[in-house]
């Protein structure tokens, strides 16, 4: 038998309750405050050369608005740490975007200039000995490719490293 008088047990149990629901308040804001900490994805291109691809999201993005000179030319900077893959002059490439860049349109540059026009489209196929070619100034045996959201004004970069199989 119990020796607390009538009532006070649930009182105990109240006092449990209390503790377990304040726990659980302090879980939920904390895992609410981690998450807003996090940066949200961007949306991410992909090149496939045979059965390699690589995707990347993009060196300068701002949640699909339009990009100052000043993020431009940090942009410019970052190229360098673009991820490589191999291309055979015999080989297609083949280039996927996300709708979202897709939607704003865009443009594949290659060491810095254009290489083709504005598309719509979430996929596009390009030939592979066009990467490596004097006639389009893009020889060597490896080369800088860009995809640019929108023409003007730019809402983001993509970049990727083309390197001669």
């Amino acid at each position: 038998m119990t020796t607390l008088p009538r009532g006070e047990a649930a009182e105990v149990h109240r006092v449990v309750r209390r503790r377990r629901a304040v726990a659980a308040a302090g879980a939920v804001a904390a895992g609410l405050l981690v998450l807003s900490a996090c940066d949200k994805p961007t949306p991410t291109a992909t090149i496939t050369v045979g059965r390699d691809s690589v995707h990347s999201e993009a060196v300068c993005y701002n949640d699909g608005n339009a990009l100052d000179a000043k993020a431009l030319a940090a942009c410019a900077k970052k190229t360098g740490d673009a991820k490589a893959i191999s291309v055979g002059e015999d080989s297609t490439i083949r280039i996927g975007v996300d709708p979202k860049i897709a939607d704003a349109g865009w443009a594949v540059l290659v060491n810095g200039r254009p290489f083709t026009s504005l598309s719509k489209e979430t996929y596009r196929t390009l030939p592979g000995n066009a990467f490596f070619n004097e006639q389009y100034g893009t020889g060597g045996d490896s080369n800088t490719l860009v995809i640019q959201m929108g023409s003007n004004p730019t809402k983001g970069v993509w970049s990727f490293k083309l390197k001669k199989a």
